[in-house]
């Protein structure tokens, strides 16, 4: 069965093709699918409107309540991963049936929103590089104190830093969303869709593709022509 809502797929580098105007357009690729639908959520319910999409059979370390989940589900094998897609309207839950495969044939000429799992991380870098801080300057007398962050608070009182500070910290891993990315092209054969520019995330992450909910900027003003 066709995609409908949203597709779970891998993000597996970025190329170029040429297109219909001979022009050369760099793409991100995506292998998106093939998913299973594992459950449904209705709003009667569970208070909500979503499927239930599993991605890539897991073929090993498979605990009871997982093998349980699927095998309630009808679903041959377990999946590796599984995700919920919220949907916009309460009778497009009907148009799904537990078990059935989702694949990428109707992508053709979409706009669509491709949410990166998550950035590229940068693990725990400094203060200057996290907060991207232009530091002091450089000087032979500071050695290397122009990227410490300095006093952060009083020795005897109240002997503790003060909350605000900027300090050293996680970076990158943050879930991002790009919203109206261009379809250029769909390979069925291999389940791959070329995406028009980048998407986030690293090469081998997971990219959640749906479709589009927010309007373009031409697609506002033909709107309010025809109006």
């Amino acid at each position: 069965m066709a995609m409908k809502e949203g597709l779970i797929g891998r993000k597996k580098g970025m190329t170029q093709v040429f297109g219909e105007d001979g022009n050369l357009i760099p793409v991100t690729v995506v292998e998106a699918g093939p998913c299973t639908v594992v459950g449904l959520r209705t709003r009667p319910t569970h208070g909500y409107d979503a499927i239930q999409l599993g991605f890539e059979p897991r073929k090993k370390n498979v605990n009871k309540a997982m093998a349980g989940l699927y095998k309630k589900a009808g679903v041959a094998s377990a999946m590796r991963v599984l995700r919920e897609i919220r949907l916009q309207k309460t009778e497009a839950v009907s148009a799904y049936q537990v078990g059935e495969t989702l694949t990428v044939d109707p992508l053709h000429a979409r706009r669509v929103r491709g949410r990166g799992g998550d950035d590229q991380g940068q693990g725990l870098p400094g203060r200057r590089a996290a907060l991207r801080l232009g530091g002091r300057r450089r000087d032979p007398r500071l050695h290397v104190s122009h990227r410490r962050p300095g006093s952060i608070g009083a020795s005897s009182d109240p002997s503790r830093v003060w909350p605000g500070h900027h300090l050293p910290g996680r970076m990158g891993a943050d879930r991002r969303t790009v919203l109206n990315v261009v379809v250029a092209r769909v390979i069925p054969e291999q389940n791959l869709v070329l995406l028009r520019g980048a998407v986030p995330g690293a090469i081998g992450g997971l990219v959640v593709i749906r479709k589009s909910v927010k309007q373009t900027k031409a697609q506002q003003q033909k709107a309010k022509e025809t109006k």
